[in-house]
């Protein structure tokens, strides 16, 4: 039975961590969809001190009484490793440096071979020290939020006075660590146009990516205001100028219209600056995951209670740990089949000939429409406008 559920929290959760696309040894394809993801994100807790504006759910200064215990999370990460490719495990929360076993978790996940990411928030406990403790467990990536170029509208994003600054030392210290780090960016109307400033930001900061999000309208986000379809045609050109020339590359999260504008454009969504036929050497993220990674095809997530999601935006409940396999979930749930094939979507998402390489956010349908296969309410691309290229994924 399906259930739509109150939409889990994260300060720090956003991606779709591509950073560590380029780590692996063996590119993710197409085909690979039903077989296993390419990122698992396990929210750790819902713990966290900030109250950010956009947050998925309502997040909260101690841990639920239902958080899966330490036994409980080692033997989930057991389950992660038992896909026959190992899924990047993306810890994310909540603030997972909130809770106390995070570094045994992330140890325990290195130990089986199992890459690992984490997405602290900007608060006292992002010290240097506790990233160096995360580096040493085996974390290989950070996923760091700026809302703003500046305290006033990065600190009302979070409402925290000093989330800004902290944000920039945190970056600071990830880059005296020498760890990548990925910058989340969640665009709303507040900060539309400061696209290019904070783009201008990041420039120096020695960040490898730069993800910016596309407002779903759940939990806290339910009180800002989405751009509309146009604006996200102005937007995908400042952040597609911004690939081609900043040292950082750029990815959207819940918009993969992206992709579409993209090779509309005469780009390649696969390369690091979106240009065609360029060398792609490490510098270029050769291996960047294929188009169509999206909700629930290419990645899953599960709550810190054990309930098993499409994705941390998608609240479809599809089974709960430990009494269901995520690995049975992901290749034999419904939900998770009808999306891995963009043939079942409905509506202009489903009649367009970039479904397979985009196919809309199915969060956002799923929070504007209540259908998770309905068309995406933030496009506004008329089908056969511009007929569909295909780059080549080496």
């Amino acid at each position: 039975m399906l259930r739509r559920v109150k939409n889990r929290c994260c300060a720090s959760f956003r991606l779709l961590f591509h950073i560590i696309y380029f780590m692996h040894k063996n590119s993710y394809h197409a085909s690979d969809f039903g077989r296993f993801p390419l990122m698992f994100y396990y929210e750790v807790t819902q713990a966290c001190d900030l109250v950010c504006k956009h947050c998925r759910a309502s997040a909260q200064e101690t841990a639920a009484a239902d958080e899966l215990t330490t036994a409980q999370s080692l033997a989930l990460i057991n389950e992660v490793a038992k896909f026959e490719r190992k899924p990047t495990l993306v810890l994310t929360g909540g603030d997972p440096l909130k809770r106390a076993d995070l570094f045994s978790l992330i140890e325990h996940a290195t130990s089986l071979g199992i890459q690992a990411a984490l997405t602290p928030s900007a608060t006292p406990l992002a010290t240097q020290e506790a990233f160096e403790r995360a580096k040493q467990a085996g974390v290989q990536a950070l996923g760091i939020s700026l809302d703003g170029p500046n305290a006033t509208i990065h600190d009302a994003f979070r409402g925290f006075e000093g989330s800004f600054a902290k944000t920039l030392e945190m970056l600071e210290f990830a880059r005296n660590l020498q760890l990548p780090v990925q910058v989340n960016t969640s665009i709303t109307r507040r900060n539309f146009d400061l696209i290019d400033d904070i783009a201008e930001l990041l420039a120096d900061r020695g960040i490898m990516m730069w993800s910016v999000f596309f407002l779903v309208p759940v939990g806290r986000g339910l009180e800002e205001e989405r751009i509309t379809p146009d604006e996200y045609e102005t937007a995908f050109e400042k952040l597609w100028r911004h690939a081609q020339s900043k040292p950082f590359a750029v990815k959207t999260t819940e918009a993969p219209h992206y992709r579409r504008y993209v090779l509309q454009h005469g780009g390649n969504p696969l390369t690091k600056s979106g240009v065609k036929g360029e060398g792609q050497g490490v510098g270029e993220l050769r291996h960047r995951a294929p188009l169509g990674v999206t909700d629930g095809r290419g990645i899953m997530f599960v709550s810190h209670n054990g309930e098993i999601f499409p994705a941390g935006f998608l609240p479809v409940v599809c089974g709960k740990f430990p009494d269901d396999s995520p690995v049975e979930v992901y290749r034999n749930h419904p939900v998770f089949r009808d999306l891995q094939n963009p043939d079942n979507y409905r509506g202009i998402c489903g009649a367009c000939e970039y479904r397979h390489v985009c196919g809309g956010s199915r969060a956002r349908a799923y929070a504007v429409t209540g259908d998770y296969l309905g068309p995406e309410p933030d496009c506004c691309y008329q089908v056969g406008q511009i007929p569909l290229i295909m780059p080549e994924e080496g």
